[in-house]
């Protein structure tokens, strides 16, 4: 939905108006700030959209995702051509700034934590040499990377950190146990913080698929150990997330959603799509998470650019979202 002049030079009236207001009169202000936002207090889910999927601009990603989307969530993984994590103390401010000024709330720290080769393994063939969302640790880094999150969860008032768990073995049993374990260890220093470490299904690394979160769930029991569920990540390789993938894991221990479609190739592969346009049976999954009591991050994670720009695309994108997330008779 996008916003009106009237509407938005209302709702500016409304946020001057506020800092002169007594408590209860705050209160009232609040109320009609909601109504001023349709769908954003009956959503059932923490809508957001990643910021480095419309513009490495901070502000510009922060105004798109409040005015023209109408959220109030963000998820935060890259800006100004720097990974979240390497962001040194004056950009933390100036993003924390920005945010308040948005109005914007932090679903997650999307690190790439763990996205790396698994240390004494053959080399992985999805191993990449690039930057990751310009992220360049290596195994020996991950300990420090994990505090750095830590600290950010602090700075960005949020409890989830996302993980991976290591780019993607040809044969991961001899060392699945090992990976498990180093989760785990992981899972419990988050826990002295109150945080939730989240681990991603991801096509390149050695969790993708439903099947296989289900199985590292099971063996790392820990309660702030949750999954990042990536429906079209598990397409991507194959199989079918809803409902098959999804009928297989604990629903109380999802604690993110990552929303982007795909398409199949010919050469059984596949490219990305705006949510609603591919393979991914998004309006049954959204109905599922709802009925199931999944109530926190549901970000939009683009991918596709078939529209030409990451921000032309991206709003592609959140139009087939919340047009699907009616399909499902959800109102956000």
């Amino acid at each position: 939905m996008r916003y009106t002049r009237r509407r938005l030079l209302a709702g500016l009236g409304l946020a001057g108006l506020e800092a002169a207001m007594s408590p209860t009169k705050k209160a009232a202000a609040s109320s009609l700030m909601k109504s001023w936002a349709p769908g954003a207090a009956s959503c059932p889910f923490r809508l957001a959209v990643i910021n480095d999927e419309i513009t490495q601009d901070f502000e510009r990603a922060c105004q798109i995702v409040s005015v023209d989307f109408g959220l109030r969530w963000i998820e935060l993984r890259s800006m100004w051509n720097k990974n979240v994590t390497t962001l040194d103390a004056k950009q933390v401010e100036d993003a924390r700034k920005i945010l308040a000024e948005h109005k914007l709330q932090v679903t997650d720290i999307a690190s790439p934590l763990f996205k790396t080769d698994w240390p004494g393994a053959p080399r992985s063939s999805q191993s990449e040499t690039r930057d990751q969302f310009h992220a360049d640790f290596d195994a020996t880094g991950q300990d420090k990377l994990l505090e750095r999150c830590i600290s950010l969860c602090k700075s960005f008032n949020t409890d989830r950190i996302r993980c991976f768990d290591y780019w993607r073995l040809d044969d991961q049993k001899p060392y699945r146990a090992a990976i498990n374990a180093k989760l785990q260890q992981a899972a419990e220093r988050c826990a002295k913080g109150n945080i939730i470490l989240l681990l991603e299904n991801e096509m390149s690394c050695n969790t993708a698929t439903g099947e296989e979160s289900a199985a590292v769930l099971k063996a790392i029991p820990n309660r702030n150990f949750m999954l990042n569920w990536d429906p079209g990540n598990a397409a991507a390789l194959g199989s079918t997330p809803y409902p098959t993938g999804y009928e297989l894991l604990p629903t109380d221990r999802i604690g993110h959603c990552h929303c982007k479609d795909v398409v199949s190739k010919p050469d059984h592969k596949y490219d990305w799509a705006p949510v609603g346009a591919g393979i991914v049976d998004w309006v049954g999954q959204l109905h599922a998470l709802r009925r199931d009591g999944f109530h926190y991050g549901l970000s939009l994670e683009t991918h596709w650019r078939g529209a030409g720009t990451p921000e032309a695309s991206t709003r592609v994108s959140m139009d087939g979202l919340k047009k699907t997330l009616t399909k499902a008779g959800i109102s956000c």
